[in-house]
């Protein structure tokens, strides 16, 4: 059974077909600057040279369709037809409140998506062009809306609830939701297999650590706080996003520099994080640790102050959760910067954790344990895998 996943963003579309006899990817692609100019579709058959259409596409109904045709493609193509996809499975972010589970697409599932725009207002509509864009093109074809804030919504009140007037949560729904969740669901369970945790009681932060970043708490695989909030905004120092600050800073900053809030939230949201702090030396932390390897002061605080915000929330969570049994870095720079994971462990020999640092030199983009055999806390590396997490959901609800 063939699994088309798609995630559509406000300009581009990432997909994969795989196969769920064996879970492996059949072909991968992306479609770029979508209804701008120089639009491009990069396919990737698993085992075959990649495809690349350079073509107007105007909207997603068109990358769609490009996407569906270099599937068929005599050349380049993994199917004979449409008729080998069994479903589809959408990644979108925001229902509020009215998801806290994946589902077949429904007029009121849309309706849902709608209301949620100004919750989601990059994703949401993107996601729902998606959907619609597939129903048009394969008519019939059942569509699953897997939803990003869908972890989070296990989290009790205590935990999700601002403390502002009621009102606001009653009338608008403001609250925190947090998100990377089908990230942090497929990592926290891919943990408690691979560290042969019990599924039912294992408490577990999972480190989603990348360009954007948060952190999780679970037991037994079920969220009980996650870092971001309202939106990607709230929680750890991230490429460009500031993470948690005092919010009189927005009042102070645009008096003092004659800004609106809009335009004080796009820098908190794309000049700030690591970026803003290291003075512009860069948002990718590959940069910032060469930077700080060739004794750049500025570079090397910067990560310092990274690494212990993630400590910091280890330690809260732990609290939380009044105890924790691993702890597992995942995403782009969590599977990858080895040198990082020193950096945070330092801070945790209170928990009893000991990082064997061979191990984790090792534990580059594949899954390790990389904590010593006498850590009383596993520490471990797994690769995120979202594609195939949204696809073992759309394969749960239509098979």
């Amino acid at each position: 059974m063939n699994i088309l996943v798609l995630n559509c963003g406000s300009s581009s579309l990432k997909y994969q077909l795989i196969n769920m006899d064996d879970e492996s990817v059949i072909a991968k692609g992306l479609v770029e600057r979508i209804g701008i100019e120089g639009s491009v579709l990069t396919h990737k058959p698993t085992g075959k040279d990649k495809y690349v259409v350079e073509t107007p596409m105007k909207d997603h109904n068109i990358a769609v369709k490009l996407v569906l045709d270099a599937l068929q493609d005599a050349e380049h193509g993994v199917i004979k037809s449409t008729d080998e996809i069994a479903a589809v499975g959408h990644r979108v972010l925001h229902a509020g409140e009215k998801y806290i589970e994946s589902c077949l697409v429904t007029e009121d599932v849309k309706k849902v998506v709608r209301e949620c725009f100004d919750l989601g207002p990059l994703h949401n509509p993107a996601n729902l062009i998606g959907i619609e864009a597939v129903e048009a093109a394969m008519p019939g074809k059942p569509n699953v809306a897997v939803w990003d804030t869908a972890f989070g919504g296990t989290m009790e009140p205590k935990a999700y609830l601002y403390a502002i007037p009621r009102e606001y949560y009653e009338k608008y729904g403001v609250r925190r939701y947090g998100f990377h969740g089908t990230s942090h669901s497929f990592v926290s369970k891919e943990t408690i297999k691979f560290a042969n945790l019990d599924p039912k009681t294992a408490k577990v932060i999972v480190c989603h650590l990348g360009n954007g970043a948060s952190i999780s708490a679970s037991v037994g695989g079920k969220c009980v706080d996650t870092s971001m909030g309202l939106t990607p905004l709230e929680g750890l120092i991230m490429g460009t996003r500031s993470g948690d600050l005092d919010p009189a800073i927005l009042e102070f900053l645009c008096n003092h520099e004659n800004l609106t809030i809009s335009e004080m939230l796009n820098i908190l949201n794309k000049k700030s994080g690591v970026l803003g702090m290291s003075g512009g030396i860069s948002s990718d932390f590959r940069d910032l640790n060469a930077a700080a390897n060739d004794g750049n002061e500025i570079a090397k605080v910067t990560l310092e102050a990274y690494a212990y915000r993630v400590a910091k929330y280890i330690g809260a969570y732990t609290a939380a959760m009044n105890g924790v049994d691993a702890i597992t870095f995942t995403a782009g720079v969590g599977e990858n910067a080895a040198w990082l994971r020193p950096m945070v462990a330092k801070y945790l020999g209170y928990l009893g954790v000991e990082l064997d640092e061979a191990a984790s030199e090792k534990a580059c983009g594949v899954e390790g344990i990389i904590s010593t055999p006498e850590s009383k806390v596993k520490l471990c590396v797994i690769p995120t895998n979202e594609e195939l997490a949204i696809a073992r959901e759309t394969l749960a609800l239509v098979k």
